[in-house]
């Protein structure tokens, strides 16, 4: 996927430049998704208690549909909101991948796998502001991968334990889980074909 530099520069489409509005009903429930995430650190490594867990999992998925939808429908995209969308996405990942794992429910390795594919894509921030940009807008095939990842972990959620339903939801959600991973990492991949594509450009253009 190329992205033109005016594009990369604005973080959204040249047709659609986003402005910098702060107090919009999207980023009040893109805030409020960031909330979410220690309430479900505390209910899955405190009490434990994963039914309520589950429901500030499937709130924040609804929130995420809800505060796009509303963004386009009412032109109220922005800025900020295109920067708290993917973050409020990463921190559910992680924060879920890391309760997870410390309750021995998915393995180290799926822990690793996922982190250090957002710690390489860190690694190219410096290099875009280097040449004058800012993040680049998220591929689909990024949002795709969330989804996934999103839906994997209350399936692997309701797996703990032995019984019918433990049963059932464990191939779905490590199905999930598994297909999840292979997108978050192709995406990270086109991610930083972009990057290399704007630095040749760049290059190039300061060669004429």
């Amino acid at each position: 996927m190329t992205v033109s530099e005016e594009e990369v520069r604005s973080g959204s489409p040249v047709t659609a430049p986003q402005p910098d509005r702060i107090f919009t009903i999207p980023n009040l429930i893109s805030f409020l998704r960031l909330l979410g995430v220690p309430l479900f650190l505390w209910l899955v490594l405190g009490p434990r208690a994963d039914g309520y867990a589950l429901v500030v999992l499937m709130a924040s998925g609804v929130s995420d549909y809800l505060d796009g939808k509303i963004a386009r429908m009412f032109g109220m995209t922005s800025r900020l909101g295109e920067l708290l969308d993917p973050l409020a996405d990463r921190l559910y990942i992680a924060s879920t991948l890391i309760a997870l794992t410390v309750r021995g429910i998915v393995p180290l390795w799926l822990l690793i796998v996922l982190v250090s594919r957002d710690a390489v894509l860190a690694l190219c921030l410096p290099i875009l502001h280097r040449h004058g940009y800012g993040p680049l807008p998220v591929h689909f095939l990024g949002k795709a991968a969330t989804f996934n990842l999103l839906y994997a972990f209350p399936f692997l959620l309701f797996s703990v334990g032995h019984g019918t339903v433990s049963t059932i939801t464990r191939p779905l959600g490590w199905a999930f889980a598994l297909w999840g991973t292979g997108m978050y990492w192709w995406a990270g991949a086109l991610y930083i074909a972009q990057v290399r594509q704007l630095v040749v450009a760049d290059s190039a253009g300061g060669l004429e």
